[in-house]
């Protein structure tokens, strides 16, 4: 299991941020992760990650344990969090060249892997520029590219494509379909239409609760009955405020 999730609760103070959640995402799988502002998925990202820890539960990445082993965790995943923080007065490349060192990639390694990341995430037009005078899309690409920079077996991606123009979406949805081949990939996202475009599976989180995990074809005849139905129109009903 690429991904293993056990019972895990996560509490601030009086606020329940997850409530016994359990998540299974075997590995080449690409599984997006929805749910209202507030329901958890950022908080869910931050603790397989490493970021934080859970209150309650375990956590295991490629069967490391995010609290005995986090070291190794961190070896074998790549995070874009939601707000993305880039040093803003350093070059796209320079920039990438200090991650690759962070890293420990140096040399001609370290040039080959740069070089890949920025063909893959379509920034050769901009690679000279500093980051701080780029658009809120190349900077997500700047941010794509230094989570696969050591080529982590796992991508942990939250809003990926936010702040990307319709063209963008097209390519960076297809570089995520693409690495899922050989990655397990989670992503949080807003449109219900990329869901649909990338993610075989669904895991919908409301109030710090897995409300649904399965198939799109599966949830919406599941909630809605038919199979006709949207994937946003099971979500709301998933979703609605009781």
């Amino acid at each position: 299991m690429s991904i293993k999730v056990n019972h895990v609760t996560k509490r601030y103070d009086q606020q329940l941020a997850l409530n016994d959640v359990n998540l299974d995402i075997e590995k080449g799988q690409i599984v997006g992760l929805l749910g209202p502002n507030g329901a958890g998925k950022s908080t869910l990202m931050k603790i397989i990650t490493c970021f934080i820890p859970q209150t309650e539960g375990t956590v295991s990445v490629e069967g490391f344990d995010t609290i005995d082993n986090p070291m190794e965790v961190r070896q074998r995943v790549g995070y874009l969090p939601e707000h993305n923080p880039l040093y803003l007065d350093m070059y796209v490349r320079e920039y990438l060249e200090f991650v690759a060192g962070i890293h420990h990639i140096t040399g001609n390694e370290a040039k080959k892997r740069i070089d890949e990341m920025i063909e893959k995430t379509g920034l050769t037009v901009e690679m000279r520029k500093k980051i701080g005078a780029l658009s809120k899309g190349y900077r997500q690409r700047v941010g794509l590219a230094q989570a696969m920079m050591h080529n982590p077996s796992v991508l942990i991606l939250d809003e990926p494509t936010s702040g990307l123009d319709p063209n963008q979406l097209v390519e960076i949805r297809g570089l995520i379909t693409e690495l899922g081949k050989e990655k397990t990939v989670l992503l949080s996202t807003h449109i219900m239409q990329e869901v649909e475009a990338m993610c075989p599976r669904i895991v919908i989180i409301n109030k710090g609760v897995v409300v649904a995990n399965d198939t799109i074809e599966n949830i919406k005849m599941n909630v809605m009955h038919r199979a006709d139905a949207s994937i946003e129109e099971a979500f709301q009903v998933l979703t609605m405020p009781k």
